[in-house]
């Protein structure tokens, strides 16, 4: 399809064949009404053309930058940080305008970092350029509804107006209408293994601008610097570029299709997935359908984190989302926990010289934002993170005072009680959980 030329305000909604998504929130500044049209009247082939002109358009460039300024993040390898780029925008963005126009833009290397993960582990994340982020960010506003436009149901991880709450809400629901027996499936070291070249014919069955396809065959071969370590990647999309998690969707799409062929339940939060069914033989099938697609499609499944079992049964649940689910309830899984917890010790540090005001302002939002993430999780977690965390006060005021000791002792809850803490303003788990259970 060739787009017109973009208006200066958002497109009005979806007409005719479109009317069955919402469209609100794509980028006005790219899909005009008659574009989002299509998406649902569908276009000749169902392969879309001529795209590029619309990633390069100074309205979505400008677009991209303000997102990726709101976003925040480091640096990539040229060194130039948010603050830099923002002193010249307007000379950067005309200069990526005409690269991008003239056929010379070229992405730079991504830089890496480890990041702590849940486990104690680290995980590798990936930094481009800021400049780089702006493209990658004018492209997906560009690629994304024309993948929208058909993707499954059961998808919901890095999609417009869904969430992980969205998709643990759908597990609940099966749970509850007998669907309990629980394909827990993980892809092993999913996005440093996708496929590039089985990757991009998938894209190719959509898009057909070659400037565009050249785009995203350039960020998939980024050369990656380490340290002083330097290599060009021949799998994979890296975690950090803007343009990987969308990338990481398209290639997953066909295992969706088939699932729903199949009629099994699959509810997806990008490489994380469950499938829940109502008997042990048709989780079986499940199992069988899953391992046989991963394997002829490049990728492999976690030996150690995939398994069948029967959730209602003690020791056979599965984990999603942050969440453990066993024996008809929903538990914090540990390494939820153990992440809070390290969090909850770093802020309440015996040495920590700062007043309890001080502190637990530090603590308030953590636990809070935590809360609203996870308060549908059994009650008893909430009371021990409670105890834990006066806990760790009581021995912080143990210091302060030059008293020896750790704050367990029946004195310490004599002289600071659960009052002292609820009256300095402490946010109390337990009740946050009373007062959300009795407003529903």
């Amino acid at each position: 399809m060739k787009p017109e030329t973009a208006p200066t305000v958002p497109p009005s909604g979806a007409k005719q064949g479109a009317e069955a998504h919402d469209w609100s929130w794509v980028e006005g500044c790219v899909w005009t009404d008659r574009m989002v049209s299509a998406l649902g009247n569908g276009v000749t082939g169902g392969v879309w053309y001529s795209l590029l002109d619309k990633v390069y358009a100074p309205a979505t460039l400008s677009a991209a930058w303000k997102k990726v300024r709101s976003n925040g993040g480091a640096a990539g390898v040229d060194g130039q940080s948010l603050a830099r780029f923002a002193a010249g925008s307007e000379k950067y963005l005309a200069e990526l305008h005409a690269a991008l126009r003239e056929g010379r833009y070229r992405p730079q290397p991504i830089r890496r970092v480890e990041i702590p993960k849940g486990d104690r582990g680290t995980r590798p994340l990936g930094i481009p350029t800021v400049k780089d982020r702006i493209v990658q960010t004018a492209v997906k506003y560009v690629l994304e509804p024309i993948f929208e436009a058909t993707v499954c149901a059961g998808s919901y991880g890095f999609r417009p107006g869904r969430s992980c709450r969205d998709a643990l809400r759908e597990v609940s629901d099966l749970l509850a209408d007998g669907y309990t027996f629980v394909v827990d499936a993980d892809l092993e070291g999913y996005f440093d293994s996708i496929p590039h070249e089985r990757l991009m014919q998938r894209v190719e069955d959509r898009i057909s601008d070659g400037r565009v396809l050249d785009l995203l065959r350039g960020w998939l071969g980024q050369d990656v610097l380490w340290g002083m370590e330097r290599w060009t990647p021949t799998r994979g999309s890296p975690q950090g570029a803007v343009i990987s998690p969308l990338l990481a969707n398209v290639y997953l799409h066909p295992l969706d299709e088939l699932m729903a062929a199949r009629g099994y339940r699959m509810v997806r939060y990008a490489d994380d997935f469950v499938v829940l069914c109502k008997s042990p033989e048709e989780a079986d099938a499940a199992m069988a359908e899953i391992t046989a697609w991963v394997t002829a499609n490049g990728l492999g499944l976690h030996p150690e984190k995939t398994h069948v079992g029967d959730c209602r049964q003690p020791g056979e649940g599965f984990e999603f989302l942050g969440f453990r689910f066993e024996a008809g309830k929903r538990w914090v899984r540990k390494k939820s926990l153990t992440r809070l917890k390290d969090s909850i010790r770093a802020k309440t540090r015996r040495t920590r010289g700062q007043s309890l005001a001080r502190i637990i302002a530090d603590l308030n939002p953590v636990l809070r934002g935590w809360f609203g993430y996870f308060k549908p999780a059994h009650r008893y977690t909430f009371q021990m993170l409670d105890g834990f965390i006066r806990r760790r006060l009581r021995a912080l005021l143990r210091k302060q005072q030059k008293r020896p000791g750790r704050g367990h002792c029946l004195a310490d809850h004599k002289r600071w009680p659960n009052d002292f803490f609820a009256e300095a303003g402490l946010f109390a788990l337990h009740t946050a959980w009373h007062a959300a259970r009795h407003s529903r």
